[in-house]
């Protein structure tokens, strides 16, 4: 298996830089070039693409594309971003490497970021995938906390009542416990150790990147999923207490074309196990000609 070369380079964007990566030029198994994938990333995580996927990207025709969220990495920060202004980043990160249509994938808090690029840049994004993604907050009939990890819910009401209160929220160094499944912590010491190499720098750099983003998750979001006009394919673990399952099936019944693959036995990591076949999907999804 041959390593995949991933080049790094600084997007500018209005009041600074975003910080972006990219796998670089390859073909699809029919000679065509290779359908770009931009990778959306999790809270807290740098964006580097993931390594465990490259190979099967590689010999799907993928090409990763990927960039760190402002305020992460070597991204400048924009505070008070919202989940939607990740499309213009996409979209700066597209023409600075030359590229026209795209697929985009996110994996938890990136799932959102991932429909925000499929709803708001019309006629780039071929098709998303949304991995242990969260709906929006103000998700009309779903118990958005309910199922959900006790101290996640309460890093997020602290989100909810203000970027002053979830500081604080930040400063009182509260333990967080994901309450992973078995399946996640074996997922961990396998192939989906690579989580160490983006979430110790990305905690290394201190919570603001972190409150900015939960601070977006519950805000409204700047699109709405009905806006999303491409296919989507929802993955989820169905013992996901990062981001319970109803999230899952609340998106799929609000997206105009969505599938949804509920994982049995896996939680918010172990879901990952599955990636290669949703890069397979996305594979299938990429336009003629």
């Amino acid at each position: 298996m041959s390593e995949t070369h991933v080049h790094e380079l600084d997007v500018a964007v209005p009041g600074g830089v975003v910080h972006a990566y990219d796998t670089g030029p390859a073909t699809a198994p029919d000679g065509r070039p290779a359908l770009p994938l931009v990778w959306c990333h999790g809270t807290p995580n740098l964006g580097a693409p993931p390594r465990p996927m490259l190979e099967p990207a590689r010999r799907l025709g993928l090409r990763f594309v990927s960039y760190d969220r402002p305020g992460y990495g070597g991204s400048t920060a924009r505070p008070d971003r919202s989940v939607g202004s990740a499309a213009a980043d996409v979209a700066a990160v597209l023409d600075a490497l030359g590229l026209d249509r795209c697929a985009v994938i996110g994996h938890s808090g990136g799932g959102p970021h991932a429909l925000a690029c499929a709803a708001l840049l019309r006629g780039r994004v071929v098709a998303a995938v949304s991995g242990a993604g969260l709906a929006p907050a103000d998700a009309d009939g779903l118990a958005w906390f309910d199922g959900m990890a006790a101290s996640g819910v309460a890093s997020l009401r602290a989100a909810a009542a203000g970027r002053a209160t979830k500081e604080a929220y930040e400063r009182s160094a509260h333990p967080y416990d994901p309450e992973f499944t078995q399946a996640d912590l074996d997922a961990l010491q396998g192939p989906w150790a690579w989580f160490e190499e983006v979430v110790g720098p990305a905690a290394a750099q201190g919570p603001a990147p972190l409150v900015d983003d939960d601070l977006a998750y519950v805000a409204p979001w700047g699109f709405e999923p009905a806006d999303v006009r491409v296919p989507v394919l929802l993955l989820h673990g169905a013992d996901d207490r990062v981001v319970p399952v109803a999230h899952a099936r609340w998106l799929a019944a609000h997206l105009p074309d969505a599938e949804l693959r509920v994982v049995p036995g896996t939680g918010h990591i172990a879901v990952l196990t599955a990636a290669e076949d949703a890069l397979r999907w996305v594979a299938e999804h990429r336009p003629a000609g």
